[in-house]
C-alpha cells in the first residue's frame, strides 16, 4: 500500500453532505465556485477523492464553511 493510499483512506470529503444540507446542486456549486463540473461530480461520487487545496477553498467559500469542515477523519479499519 502506498502512503498516499493510506492517507486517502483516513479522511473523507463531506462536500456532498454539506451541499445537500444547503440545497446547492452540483451544477450550482460548479458555477459559483468556478470548479469544473466533472471535478464536482467526482467529489460527490468519490468521497475519498482529494482535490487540490485551492479547489477545496473555492468550494468552501460557496458553501459558507471553512475548508476544514469539508474534511472528515475516518478511523483506519486496520487499527481496529
Amino acid at each position: 500500500m502506498r502512503s498516499s493510499d493510506k492517507i486517502a483512506g483516513m479522511i473523507r470529503l463531506r462536500v456532498k453532505q454539506i451541499a445537500k444540507e444547503k440545497h446547492i446542486s452540483m451544477g450550482k456549486l460548479s458555477r459559483q465556485s468556478d470548479v469544473n463540473y466533472r471535478t464536482i461530480q467526482r467529489i460527490f461520487n468519490e468521497p475519498e477523492y482529494m482535490p487540490t487545496i485551492p479547489t477545496l477553498e473555492k468550494i468552501a467559500r460557496v458553501l459558507g464553511v471553512s475548508t476544514g469542515e469539508l474534511i472528515e477523519d475516518v478511523p483506519d479499519q486496520t487499527e481496529l
